[in-house]
């Protein structure tokens, strides 16, 4: 059985409701960070409620990769993705989130002493980030 389209009007209706879903799809993928490098390092630490720092995870990314913050200072990882990710210090075992599921958050106290401290997701460990502690 052959397909038959809408003539006139309906087409023309079907066509922009056709462009405006994608047009809406396309715009919630886009990362929005006006292009020229990586909008993670665009992205500045935000404080959380606690008085703390934020971290965000969003396209396989943390936003922002690089990090400064004070001994013991309160950090949550926020979890924007799809799938499960984790924030763990990749030397020394001095803060791990655990599995944080999509649309969750984790928190962790940064070392207390000062230094560089590499990050990686585990699951995912192209994913990486460094706190410094100053």
């Amino acid at each position: 059985m052959p397909l038959s389209f809408p003539r006139g009007r309906a087409r023309f209706a079907v066509a922009a409701a056709a462009c405006a879903l994608a047009l809406t799809t396309l715009t919630g993928c886009s990362d929005s960070g006006g292009g020229g490098g990586d909008s993670a390092t665009k992205s500045a630490a935000s404080p959380s409620a606690g008085g703390g720092t934020q971290v965000t995870i969003d396209n396989f990314k943390f936003r922002p990769a690089a990090l400064t913050v004070a001994p013991g200072a309160k950090v949550t990882v926020v979890n924007n993705d799809t799938t499960t990710h984790t924030l763990t210090a990749t030397k020394g075992a001095s803060f791990d989130t655990g599995d944080i599921a999509p649309g969750k958050s984790a928190t962790f106290t940064a070392p207390s002493k000062p230094g560089a401290f590499p990050y990686d997701c585990t699951i995912h460990p192209f994913m990486k980030g460094t706190l410094t502690v100053k």
